[in-house]
């Protein structure tokens, strides 16, 4: 979970208004200029209800990228990658806006309406009314739908359109002067049949175990934390160039639940099979079978946090577990360092702070 510091680092302009990191009022710096920006968390910290406040120069400047900002409040972790996911549209929005002083020619949109009417309406999702951008669709050979939104600068065809893609992985395209849009279409396609692999591997995650995060994952996310049992979970990060390898594991619980899983892990890695799938190897190497969808529900696995009473913390569920088996209850990382940080009992060596557990005060 990032922190206030992290925060600090992305956007040092932008200040907590209130103790509790509902509130944050300064500034987002793009392209050497700065706008003001307050932005308003509910107690809960859910970014996708949060309301953000700005000037009136930067609401113009954002007004066509409205529904990408209300995307990634929705499936960013946190606040500090939210701003990150900002910065990075408020650059291409200052593109943008500085291409649509620059006259375009005739040519301009002749050529852009050819090249629509060659790729074939029924491909294209959305065009804006200064056609300056587009969002094509595309279907993989599994069914998923995917877009992609180009931003035309004036110079098109002579400079290839920014894109925009969900993708794990950077997105380039392979641009001379005589392409046109079908060409960025089949390398769109191309692109998607060379990830083909990696989204199977985490659709069937998706389908056939409890993840508990992220809550709803983007096909650019590469983490799953899935539940094993109760307050036990692990993270995976899967490489999406070599999704059928040996996952980045993280275990998740009691030392006492964790251990035994981290043995057999090690133990059996080189059982792992790259023929068989990412789901079925880790069956299969951790001797278990994940809870299953159609058995069990997610509250099940997904208990509040002991001292705040919450699931989700700026976005996160409770990592952190009691290790005495008796208790197990989980705990943001942020509500148990505050909390063990103000007792007078606990004691910190370097990064490593011990105290009582607040549930059981074991």
């Amino acid at each position: 979970m990032a922190g206030p510091r992290a925060l600090l680092r992305q956007c040092p302009l932008l200040l907590p208004q209130d103790r509790h990191g509902t509130a944050y009022e300064g500034f987002v710096t793009a392209q050497g200029r700065n706008f003001h920006i307050r932005i308003l968390l509910p107690v809960d910290l859910q970014l996708k209800n949060a309301r953000i406040e700005c000037s009136w120069r930067l609401k113009r400047i954002l007004h066509g990228h409205r529904h990408i900002l209300k995307q990634r409040l929705h499936s960013c972790p946190d606040l500090v990658s939210f701003m990150v996911e900002l910065k990075t549209v408020l650059e291409i929005a200052l593109k943008n806006t500085q291409d649509l002083h620059i006259p375009r020619p005739p040519e301009y949109y002749s050529c852009l309406v050819r090249d629509l009417e060659i790729l074939g309406w029924n491909r294209v999702a959305y065009v804006d009314t200064g056609l300056t951008t587009v969002k094509l669709k595309a279907e993989d050979s599994c069914g998923r739908q995917h877009l992609i939104t180009l931003k035309l600068n004036a110079k098109y065809p002579t400079e290839p359109p920014d894109c925009l893609v969900d993708f794990p992985v950077p997105f380039a395209v392979s641009w001379m002067p005589q392409n046109s849009l079908i060409d960025i279409h089949n390398q769109f396609l191309a692109a998607l049949e060379s990830l083909k692999e990696f989204w199977d591997a985490l659709d069937e995650i998706d389908g056939k175990t409890w993840v508990l995060e992220p809550e709803n994952p983007t096909r650019s996310a590469t983490t799953r934390r899935i539940a094993i049992g109760n307050n036990v979970s692990v993270n995976i990060e899967v490489d999406p160039r070599h999704p059928n390898m040996l996952p980045e594991c993280y275990f998740l619980g009691a030392d006492h639940e964790v251990n035994p899983l981290r043995t057999k892990l090690n133990n059996n890695m080189h059982l792992w099979d790259p023929e068989v799938s990412l789901l079925q190897n880790l069956r299969e190497l951790l001797g278990i079978d994940f809870p299953s969808r159609a058995v069990l529900e997610k509250s099940d696995f997904a208990k509040d946090c002991g001292i705040c009473y919450a699931y989700r913390l700026e976005g996160s569920a409770p990592d952190h577990v009691c290790d005495d088996p008796r208790c197990g209850q989980p705990f943001h990382q942020a509500c148990l360092y505050e909390w063990l940080q103000g007792l007078s009992t606990s004691r910190q060596s370097f990064n490593v702070i011990f105290g009582e557990c607040p549930y059981c005060n074991k």
